[in-house]
């Protein structure tokens, strides 16, 4: 199991089933990025605690807002005329290729955040419910990350 939290991620994202539960919870307002340090930190075994919570969101959410989200809007709101035009398309491709970096970026300060805390397994099990947000309520997809570990 990969040590670092951006190897971690891109392996989980790979499995089958996460992809589309990622998605779904990011529908419902959840921070995937948040979500995947979540299972990480889970299968470190990193005590779950609501300061280190509040510490997370706390250092995720400015950058979501003001970085990943403006990137993801606007690539979204050019899906329907790139579709007929080469140009845009390209350019809506350099927005994803952004979009994948800020989420690189906040998966590095994620990590660099929590990397020195101590284990404690059995307090570790509560990360994904408590730092999905307003996505708490998906318990399928939570379910369907946790278990692609």
């Amino acid at each position: 199991m990969p040590r670092d939290l951006q190897a971690f991620a891109l392996g989980l994202y790979l499995r089958p089933g996460v992809e589309a539960a990622c998605l779904e919870l990011q529908e419902q307002g959840a921070d995937v990025c948040l979500l995947l340090c979540a299972v990480w930190l889970e299968t470190h075994g990193i005590e779950c605690t609501a300061e280190r919570c509040a510490e997370l969101q706390r250092l995720a959410q400015p950058w979501r807002t003001q970085v990943i989200a403006p990137l993801r809007r606007l690539r979204q709101d050019w899906r329907p005329a790139a579709s007929s035009d080469p140009v845009l398309d390209e350019l809506r491709e350099r927005l994803k290729a952004l979009e994948l970096d800020a989420e690189w970026a906040q998966l590095q300060r994620l990590e660099a955040a929590s990397r020195d805390w101590p284990a404690a397994p059995e307090a570790a099990r509560s990360w994904l419910e408590k730092l999905a947000g307003p996505a708490a309520g998906c318990r399928e997809a939570l379910a369907s990350l946790r278990a692609a570990t």
